[in-house]
């Protein structure tokens, strides 16, 4: 019979890119999700009944160890960015993943891969990073052959980092920016679910792997390149720490006022993780160690950020006219 992974959160952003790699391996995938309903997209990455999506709550051991049950591997893709609610920073990302490692454990699972963030610090003032920590500590504590990835800001197709300030600079003519200096070392959603299954498969040692693309880049020219790419012309305003803060109270207020309706833009937190570069630290182990090398962003960024062009797929034909005219 073939392996069974589960996968938590499965049906997010880099899940769908680890199940899609496993259905490819030909093992069977458990997708582990509050909503199933809402992650019939994993079912065709392999043949009829290799990719089921099935529900879990992450706060919950008897529903955690349910979709556990039989499975050879396990790996915790779930994160979260809300502060507050039954499904805050402490429960998801620090007693879910813990969670998750003590009943691996006891369910004598294979191999177990977390999927962390550069950053993750105990001592950090953001609690975001903080609880990334906790997790990782908790999961070592029960599990200490885990292996867990550490990616930097990740792009691809149905990224939240690129497509929403791409998605921004539509409708003003400036694109407001925090930590304009702070770097990141973008990595691809596929060379980290490469890694995941590197873990998966049993070729990578157990330990931390912090994951980042070739290049490193400031928040700031990231942008410029972004607009750049989607040929649009903008200010980017760095707003102070000061200004940030007052832009994330009056949104916060926003978003309570309007049950949700209204987002906030920046939260607190993310100004405090903004404070602290995201990139590879020195002597870290990473793609390398694995046998992996990252594909750069200027190779894969034109093939998504094209939609947010003034004509869309039209602006390459009207530049190509252009060009003609001109000879």
């Amino acid at each position: 019979m073939s392996k069974l992974v589960t996968i938590y959160g499965g049906s997010g952003f880099v899940g769908r890119y680890i199940a899609r790699l496993m259905a490819k391996e030909g093992w069977r995938v458990r997708v582990a999700v509050r909503n199933p309903n809402e992650a019939m997209h994993v079912k065709p990455y392999g043949v009829v009944g290799q990719v089921e999506p099935v529900f879990c709550n992450i706060r919950d051991d008897a529903s955690v160890a349910s979709v556990m049950d039989g499975a050879d591997a396990v790996v915790n893709c779930v994160g979260t960015f809300d502060r507050s609610g039954r499904n805050n920073f402490e429960a998801v990302q620090a007693e879910g993943a813990t969670r998750i490692a003590r009943l691996a454990a006891a369910h004598g699972v294979g191999q177990l891969i977390h999927v962390s963030a550069i950053g993750a610090d105990a001592e950090s003032a953001s609690t975001y990073l903080r609880t990334k920590a906790e997790g990782e500590a908790g999961i070592l504590s029960h599990f200490p052959t885990a292996v867990i990835l550490r990616p930097s800001v990740i792009f691809g197709n149905e990224d939240g980092f690129f497509n929403r300030f791409a998605s921004m600079s539509r409708f003003a003519p400036v694109l407001p920016v925090v930590g304009a200096e702070t770097r990141f070392q973008p990595v691809h959603v596929d060379d980290v679910a490469q890694a995941a299954v590197k873990g998966i498969l049993g070729q990578a040692a157990p330990g931390v792997y912090e994951l980042g693309g070739p290049d490193v880049h400031t928040f700031r020219e990231l942008m410029q390149q972004m607009l750049v790419l989607i040929r649009r012309r903008r200010l980017i305003l760095n707003l102070p720490n000061f200004v940030a803060g007052w832009v994330a109270t009056l949104g916060g207020v926003a978003q309570y006022l309007s049950l949700g309706i209204v987002k906030q833009p920046i939260t607190a937190d993310q100004i405090e993780a903004l404070k602290v570069d995201n990139v590879v630290a020195d002597g870290a182990k990473g793609f390398a160690d694995l046998g992996i090398t990252p594909v750069a962003m200027e190779a894969v960024l034109p093939n998504y950020l094209w939609r947010f062009r003034p004509t869309g797929q039209y602006e390459a034909i009207k530049e190509s006219a252009r060009n003609i005219r001109k000879v």
